[in-house]
């Protein structure tokens, strides 16, 4: 396989990104809208058994491999170790490209060298925008993990909150531990971190439920991942606590309850988009030698979303969009 080397393009990214994304899909209406060779593209995510948010990130990264012809294949694992023998896998069958999320990123360091080795082009996406570009990826999809956890902080001063709980389901992780030290950063008020087993989900309430009835001063429960939101109303609710629970990423549950009210607030890092934009990436990157970003993170967050936002994207997070 050719690889090629690719001159530098600028772009950001805004809220309207996944519009755009979506627009250029429709306009293929699920066929190929190119006439290119069918290259393979593989994504192999950090990704445990049965987190939603990833089903959205395949959801856009099938999207546009229709759209671009390619052929894409998806594996996960939680572990580090086992994420880079899947990566390691996907080199043996020379792929044509490798999307892969860095949140342990020393475990998976030797194993994208030898992508390059290889002449594999390799995007990272979510996690890991820090050593993106000393791995060799062409770029990184994804939010500033540390800018994200900024945001809800000052958010929850705006809000008034005087104590808040980070709740940290996957310990290793370090876009996790960045967000909750960027929250902490722009917080005014306390904060502490609570790490729950995140593949135990009644474990996880019973944590939070019993961290609320031991210490009635927390006001504002911060989940990293959208299925937590509803473990933690859950343990508010049998804790008799009145703290507020918001929340990182979105799904339908999560849109629904900031709409009744049982949500104050998710911070949306449209996922959709980190997947569509990655296979785009590598098409556009094999086709005309493009690439985004400049070696910085083309950021697809945070952007933070409250009742008044909810109802209208209630329907995208029904079809597995956002």
């Amino acid at each position: 396989m050719a690889a090629v080397l690719g001159a530098t393009a600028l772009a950001g990214c805004s809220s309207t990104g996944g519009k755009r994304a979506e627009e250029r899909a429709a306009e293929a209406n699920g066929k190929a809208a190119v006439s290119t060779p069918r290259w393979t593209v593989a994504m192999v995510t950090h990704s445990g058994d049965g987190d939603t948010f990833w089903d959205i990130v395949q959801n856009g990264a099938e999207e546009a491999a229709r759209k671009d012809n390619i052929k894409f294949v998806y594996g996960h694992h939680e572990e580090g170790q086992q994420q880079a023998q899947l990566v390691q896998s996907y080199i043996d069958q020379h792929v044509d490209g490798l999307i892969v999320s860095l949140a342990k990123p020393e475990a998976m360091k030797d194993v994208l060298k030898k992508a390059r080795k290889a002449g594999i082009p390799v995007i990272t996406v979510n996690s890991g925008s820090d050593q993106s570009k000393e791995f060799g990826a062409l770029a990184h999809i994804g939010q500033d993990e540390s800018i994200a956890g900024e945001a809800v902080g000052e958010e929850l001063n705006k809000r008034g909150k005087k104590k808040a709980l980070c709740v940290l389901h996957e310990q290793g992780n370090v876009g996790h531990e960045q967000r909750c030290d960027g929250t902490e950063k722009t917080f005014t008020g306390k904060l502490e971190k609570l790490y729950v087993e995140g593949t135990n989900m009644p474990d996880v309430q019973s944590s939070i439920e019993a961290k609320l009835q031991a210490d009635k001063d927390i006001d504002a429960v911060v989940t990293l991942g959208a299925p937590f939101a509803d473990t933690a109303a859950k343990a508010a609710d049998q804790a008799g606590s009145d703290a507020e629970i918001d929340t990182f990423d979105l799904n339908a549950k999560v849109a629904s309850s900031l709409q009744d009210g049982s949500l104050g607030f998710a911070v949306d890092q449209q996922p959709y988009l980190q997947g569509y934009e990655a296979v785009d990436l590598l098409w556009l990157y094999r086709y005309n030698a493009d690439v985004l970003g400049g070696g910085r993170p083309v950021l697809t967050g945070p952007q933070i979303i409250t009742k008044d936002d909810a109802a209208d994207l209630a329907a995208y997070t029904k079809r597995g969009t956002r």
